[in-house]
């Protein structure tokens, strides 16, 4: 998590996640950031595993990739320093995308009426087991996820049209339970 703990790592995180294998120079372009910054950066990433080179750069002109797709971060420490960095982070992330989302509803308008048709805003209220509730998570990442997972990392995938799309699905009590439940 110190590995994260810092708003340039999670912009790098977003960005090499979204247009694939950069140097230090086009990313920082991407972020706002100079290459230096974002070399220090990226070689802390890379250094807790996060990121690697991807190969064919020259000298300082090295890309970058994703070590992997995808993270969860969890507080299921007992450590409550753990606990708060995790909290900390997490909220730090989630402040992130809900903004692109807030972004979304003020610029939807210009978007193409296909696409603002399209676009997702739902809320469902279910009624839950803590079972219940991970299995539903591991399904939605088991079932329906997968077919599109392989488009993040090999463009050749992506059929003609198609554009980044974030989802965002949260999951949480809206009560604490009684202590019957």
């Amino acid at each position: 998590m110190r590995a994260l703990s810092h708003p340039v790592r999670i912009a790098l995180i977003e960005a090499l996640t979204l247009g694939g294998a950069m140097t230090a120079t086009e990313v920082g372009e991407r972020i706002g950031e100079s290459p230096t910054t974002c070399s220090f950066h990226l070689r802390q990433l890379a250094r807790y595993g996060f990121i690697e080179e991807a190969g064919g750069g020259k000298g300082r002109a090295r890309p970058w990739r994703m070590a992997s797709i995808g993270m969860r971060i969890g507080s299921e420490s007992d450590d409550p320093e753990t606990q708060i960095a995790a909290r900390a982070l997490g909220k730090l992330v989630r402040d992130r995308q809900l903004n692109r989302y807030r972004m979304w509803l003020t610029a939807s308008s210009s978007y193409p009426k296909p696409w603002r048709d399209a676009a997702i805003d739902d809320e469902h209220l279910i009624y839950l087991t803590p079972e219940e509730m991970e299995q539903l998570h591991a399904e939605l990442h088991a079932m329906l996820l997968p077919r599109f997972r392989e488009r993040l990392t090999d463009p050749t995938q992506r059929p003609p049209g198609s554009v980044p799309v974030e989802l965002l699905l949260f999951g949480f009590l809206l009560e604490p339970p009684t202590p019957s439940a």
